[in-house]
């Protein structure tokens, strides 16, 4: 069992910037990614952090956010510039072994955790 435990969310204005944490009990060699969720939509897919250093985002935070890891605090940090009021939401942090064809796909993803709000406004 891996935990997670998601941190820095918050109401913030458009063009704003947020940091967002996520602890994990035991990273390992483990993909890092984050998903957000608006109201009556899906999760879909922020970006990805793979332990050999490869990066993925998802196109509509492609240069405006930026994922990293601490490996030896076992964080993974998302960097979030230029919010736009799009971007409001619950985000995710989850922990897998995603093959390179699956990284975006929730399903890919094993452990959860309980989400932080993101709130941008105009």
């Amino acid at each position: 069992q891996v935990d997670l435990v998601e941190s820095g969310g918050g109401l913030v204005q458009a063009g704003a910037s947020l940091r967002l944490s996520c602890t994990i009990s035991d990273a390992s060699d483990y993909a890092l990614a984050w998903f957000r969720q608006a109201p009556g939509s899906e999760r879909v897919f922020v970006a990805a952090s793979r332990p050999n250093g490869a990066t993925y985002y998802g196109d509509s935070v492609k240069g405006r956010f930026t994922i990293s890891r601490d490996r030896a605090k076992n964080t993974v940090h998302l960097q979030m510039n230029s919010l736009k009021p799009e971007d409001t939401a619950v985000y995710f942090c989850a922990a897998g072994r995603p093959i390179t064809s699956t990284i975006r796909h929730t399903s890919a993803y094993y452990y959860w955790g309980q989400g932080t709000q993101v709130t941008v406004s105009s």
